[in-house]
């Protein structure tokens, strides 16, 4: 028990979350680097991969990066050919980011790098786990939302 009166393992949660997600990150991370990217610019090139185009807000919020860390993984993307930025043609103060050709060409890439490295950790921890880990993590980030 703590001062407090809650069970050490209860405050311990949040230390386990952390935990599992730096160490499922750095795997990814050690993936998407062999592929030449990073986990960052995978989640960008991801959404935008639906062709709408979005604006650095949406793009921030899906990526989880706040907003000056965003623009530079954008502007990098937008250097390498990945990116490129339009204005809005429904709002002029808009700009939506959309994914070139060159872009849809790297996201297959790495996407099979994630995919590759998202079946050994399947294999690690076990499907049934992840999916039931998943169910629960959703429902909690909705309640906490």
């Amino acid at each position: 028990m703590t001062t407090t009166g809650m069970a050490q393992d209860e405050l311990d949660l949040p230390r386990v979350l952390a935990r599992v997600e730096r160490g499922i990150a750095a795997r990814l991370g050690t993936a998407l680097k062999t592929a030449g990217s990073t986990v960052e610019e995978w989640r960008v090139i991801s959404l935008l991969s639906d062709g709408a185009g979005h604006t650095m807000t949406e793009i921030a919020e899906f990526a989880l990066l706040p907003a000056p860390t965003l623009t530079k993984v954008v502007d990098r993307l937008v250097s390498a050919g990945l990116v490129f930025r339009r204005v809005d043609d429904a709002d002029r103060r808009r700009v939506l980011a959309f994914l070139s050709e060159h872009g849809r060409e790297t996201l297959g890439r790495l996407t099979t790098a994630i995919e590759d490295e998202w079946r050994r950790v399947q294999d690690a921890v076990g499907r049934e786990e992840l999916a039931l880990l998943q169910v629960l993590l959703t429902r909690m980030s909705a309640r906490l939302a």
